[in-house]
């Protein structure tokens, strides 16, 4: 395949698309799939066939459309008309939008989501600009709308030092959660001497309840191989591995036929788009083990040893799979890469802060009207993520705190409501931005509960191999239990501090290091709730269950009473 073969298979495939009457969308994603999704598309199929309308309607199963909490999600496209979206759609309501805009009969009423909802209104698309509108299943759909141009664009008009320059230029940081400037760590890669490079995305996203990467995979994998091949000509690589999570069935299914299918078409592996450069894409499932997502784990379990980090230096960029430079970025920070080559670092930097360009994709979940999958500039304050995107917290209870980062990141109280969400606003705040998970939690949350629902979770996933992550994680969540039981005292609260910055500075890797972030910024900002359960005996939220405490001369066991 050739630059022009693209252009016409494209335009081939828009034409098709534009014969259509109507184009009927279907969540396919897995929060739909898992509500209902299959038998709303059933449903839908059988109604066009039964009616005969297979030639004025195409049905499409798609990827994630974002408002997860609300599926199974239908949109309908018809020609010169708005597009409307469907929510919690069942097989009934998915016949009734079949006769509705196909055969002119009233549409189900109060099923279409507001067509001014800040929810969709307010994110502005760009890693996600063509999830939920493309079949992440078919090659020609991506390709109508323009997929791999940017691929095109490189490998005919750009030398690799002037790609990389262009996502310099970008300000583009690294979506897993350190932030590191994305074209620095390419040109390291680039300008390190070897006979063999690899190119690595990261898609082991172990945080709870966060989905960011799952969706983009599931949604649009042909992006994140684009994306990964443009950076396999900038850095000099010829391999690239997409390490998926264990738990990600589907999104694993779909990486993988569509690696074959851009193979077929000459889009990745030999003289691709007939040139000289060869580039090919294997798969690496994960085994669930949450250190994977550190980038030297994660290089261990791809060359089939155990998922355990090692010491840096040497960073991957110059000793990573096999001895040889590798170049490790986040599925979001790939999917990143084909709109800045096909709009240009300047349009990329122009939105987003001084410091933190673009956009940023979020899993906004927990104590909120509206969770699911949202995408917003960087800079956008938590309080309009919360009250205008996430339409305020239910039963019109008070905002307590957001979770940010994960167990690695920490809590933000009300009183930072207008923070903008960019790295170093949340850095300043003692959290970070993470992969993008984003937990809400209400007036009714226990935060000593919070810190130790995180610990419990980063002792059962520390590796063991530093005794700081090891052990100081299990003795951090046991005073944590103690203090939500009302068995604590102040001396366990000063323990506490002080193996909070213990781990923090002597553990190996990443997960040791920022596993005391929820329980340093709990402590920061909720103190008074720490000193309830310990001085006062109670739970403010009414959460933990306090024993009660021994009294004068009450038996305690092992100690003798004195009369």
């Amino acid at each position: 395949m050739n630059s022009n073969d693209l252009q016409n298979l494209a335009q081939r495939e828009r034409e098709k698309q534009e014969a259509f009457r109507c184009r009927l969308l279907c969540c396919a994603s897995t929060p739909c799939l898992s509500s209902g999704g299959t038998s709303v598309q059933n449903a839908i199929n059988a109604a066009i066939k039964t009616r005969g309308l297979d030639a004025d309607v195409q049905i499409v199963a798609t990827g994630c459309m974002g408002p997860c909490s609300r599926g199974p999600v239908v949109t309908v496209q018809e020609k010169d008309k708005p597009d409307i979206v469907y929510q919690g759609v069942t097989p009934e309501i998915a016949e009734q939008i079949v006769e509705a805009h196909v055969l002119g009969s009233q549409p189900p009423p109060d099923a279409a989501l507001p067509a001014d909802m800040p929810f969709m209104t307010k994110q502005h698309k760009v890693v996600l600009s063509n999830c939920g509108i493309v079949d992440p299943e078919l090659l020609d759909d991506y390709l109508a709308h323009d997929g791999y141009r940017a691929l095109d664009k490189v490998l005919h008009e750009m030398t690799p030092e002037e790609v990389c320059n262009e996502i310099i230029q970008s300000g583009l940081r690294g979506r897993g959660g350190a932030g590191y400037p994305a074209g620095v760590k390419w040109d390291l890669v680039r300008k390190a001497a070897s006979d063999k490079k690899y190119v690595v995305a990261n898609g082991d996203e172990g945080d709870p309840g966060a989905y960011m990467d799952r969706a983009l995979m599931e949604s649009d994998p042909h992006r994140i191989l684009e994306g990964m091949a443009i950076a396999g000509y900038a850095v000099g690589a010829e391999q690239g591995f997409l390490y998926v999570r264990g738990e990600y069935p589907i999104a694993a299914q779909r990486i993988e036929k569509a690696i074959r299918a851009a193979e077929r078409r000459g889009l990745l592996g030999s003289r691709i788009l007939e040139t000289n450069f060869n580039f090919r894409i294997d798969v690496r499932i994960g085994a669930g083990a949450f250190v994977c997502g550190e980038e030297t784990a994660l290089m261990q379990s791809i060359m089939g040893r155990r998922g355990q980090p090692v010491p840096r230096p040497p960073f991957p960029a110059q000793s990573g799979l096999w001895g040889k430079p590798t170049l490790i970025n986040n599925v979001e920070t790939f999917g990143n890469i084909v709109p800045v080559i096909q709009q240009g670092a300047a349009w990329f930097s122009a939105t987003g802060t001084a410091k933190s360009k673009g956009t940023k994709v979020f899993a906004l979940a927990g104590k909120v009207t509206n969770t699911g999958l949202i995408e917003v500039p960087m800079g956008m304050t938590l309080r309009e993520i919360v009250y205008d995107i996430g339409g305020g917290i239910p039963e019109n209870l008070a905002f307590k705190a957001a979770q940010t980062g994960g167990p690695s990141g920490g809590c933000i109280p009300a009183e930072h409501l207008d923070t903008p969400m960019d790295y170093e606003s949340l850095k300043s705040l003692g959290s970070i931005m993470g992969s993008g998970g984003l937990i809400v939690m209400d007036e009714q949350s226990c935060m000593v509960d919070v810190a130790k629902y995180f610990m419990d979770f980063c002792a059962d996933e520390s590796c063991g191999k530093c005794v700081p992550c090891r052990v100081g994680t299990v003795e951090m969540h046991r005073i944590l239990d103690r203090i939500s039981q009302g068995r604590a005292t102040l001396d366990d609260l000063q323990t506490l501090r002080e193996l909070c910055e213990l781990v923090r500075d002597t553990s190996l890797c990443g997960l040791g290091q920022s596993a005391p972030n929820p329980v340093l910024s709990t402590l920061r900002y909720f103190l008074d709730e720490y000193i309830a359960h310990i001085e006062e005996h109670r739970c403010p939220a009414g959460v933990c269950t306090m024993e009660s405490p021994p009294v004068a001369n009450e038996p305690v066991e092992g100690i003798p009473v004195i009369t």
